[in-house]
């Protein structure tokens, strides 16, 4: 007892010695310095400090319970966690080659090891939408979702040897290439580009915090290509900031409100070969008769995708004795085109369907009469057959009337912004 009395006197007075100023003998200030205290790292909610954390990629043919299984989850949890899972999460979301982290709680003890069952399961599903399953105490599912933030920005780049280069030479975005390539692509063949050639955009970029995740939307682009401007603005009118009910219509227009989209593509699908072509007189290579053959065959390996040349509405599906599995779909009011020895029909195809330009509609097959898969692909003008290798694609609609007003004030604000930017740039 003596003993501990003397110690509580002694830390008295070192206590008291503490806070006396040596030099003048006032009191020191006794707060404590936030710097010298350790800060907990939080990622996903969780400590992390505290956990022994494994991370691995989803296998193929893998499953959450098996996952779960492998990582030491008592069985009791798993079913708790699944059923708690049903709503914010459907187990068949997981995809191969997604990463996942396992959370064991750390022990601290001299050989600093965990526990063997994990506390936490974080699936990351993608950049911005991750899910967080507690797997102690109330077993549930958490979804969290990280912000896109939009920044609006003007970007130039000059072609030396590709776009692709000139935007990675620029600290660019690269996707900003493939964005254009798509805006333009029935007006300039981007595999064609000339040295010199340069471009000029407006556009919202993307980010997760602070790591750069891609292109939003261009709003206008001027595209310089051997010498000659082509300009690129977009319009929305069902986004137009007024009380008017116009015309729908959306897409890239140029400087005179048409259409830079075509109304319909180059072709209907990736293809190897054409083996045959249009003509009304060939030898059918089952029937061995002379027959007109008013379509192109198309060879391509069985399974590949099949696209809607353009816009339109379904008039005909289904099996059509030499042509097989066939779709047929009305354009407007002069052009149809019909796609025939389908091996199966795209999703949501249907009679009285609408479907869009590059839709995929079915599949490459050998339904029919057919010697092996191909692509039989129909085109009629009015009614009659046309050659689908020499038809002229027109533009598609342009700017409606009653928004012209509307996109002429759109040109004029994104001209003003692309040369401010290029006035910038020349000052510099």
């Amino acid at each position: 007892m003596k003993k501990l009395t003397q110690l509580i006197l002694t830390l008295a007075l070192l206590l008291t010695a503490c806070g006396k100023e040596s030099g003048d003998g006032s009191n020191t200030d006794m707060s404590v310095d936030d710097s010298s205290v350790e800060q907990i790292r939080y990622e996903y909610g969780i400590p992390v400090d505290s956990f022994f954390v494994v991370e691995d990629v989803v296998h193929k043919g893998a499953t959450l319970s098996g996952i779960f299984a492998s990582a030491g989850v008592p069985a009791p949890t798993q079913r708790a966690v699944m059923l708690a899972s049903r709503e914010a999460f459907d187990a068949r979301q997981l995809r191969p080659d997604k990463r996942y982290l396992l959370f064991y709680p750390r022990r601290f003890d001299a050989d600093d090891t965990h526990d063997s069952i994990p506390a936490y399961f974080v699936y990351l599903q993608s950049i911005t939408e991750t899910y967080v399953f507690h797997l102690t105490d109330s077993v549930h599912v958490e979804r969290q979702a990280k912000n896109v933030e939009r920044r609006r920005r003007c970007s130039s780049a000059v072609v030396e040897t590709s776009l692709w280069n000139a935007l990675v030479e620029q600290q660019l975005s690269p996707m900003l290439a493939v964005e254009l390539s798509d805006i333009y692509a029935w007006s300039i063949d981007f595999f064609a580009l000339q040295k010199g050639d340069s471009m000029r955009a407006y556009y919202d970029e993307l980010f997760v915090d602070t790591m750069r995740i891609g292109i939003g939307r261009i709003f206008a682009a001027v595209f310089y290509h051997a010498g000659t401007p082509l300009h690129a603005y977009f319009y929305d009118s069902e986004a137009l900031a007024d009380s008017v009910k116009h015309e729908y219509s959306v897409g890239y227009f140029d400087q005179n409100g048409k259409n830079l989209k075509k109304a319909f593509l180059k072709a209907p699908l990736n293809y190897k070969r054409i083996s045959s072509t249009f003509t009304y007189a060939r030898k059918h290579p089952i029937y061995k008769t002379v027959r007109p053959h008013t379509g192109v065959d198309y060879a391509a390996p069985a399974g590949t995708p099949v696209v809607a040349l353009g816009d339109g509405k379904v008039i005909e599906k289904g099996y059509k004795g030499g042509g097989g599995n066939t779709v047929k779909i009305r354009h407007n009011s002069t052009y149809t085109t019909a796609y025939l020895h389908l091996s199966k029909y795209g999703k949501g195809v249907g009679v009285g369907k609408y479907v869009t330009q590059g839709q995929v509609i079915g599949y490459v097959g050998s339904t029919g009469a057919s010697t092996g898969p191909h692509l039989d692909f129909r085109v009629w003008k009015n009614g009659t057959p046309v050659n689908p290798l020499t038809l002229e694609s027109p533009s598609a609609d342009p700017v409606p009337q009653d928004g012209r007003t509307a996109f002429k004030k759109i040109v004029e604000q994104m001209d003003s912004l692309l040369n401010l930017y290029d006035l910038k740039i020349q000052s510099n």
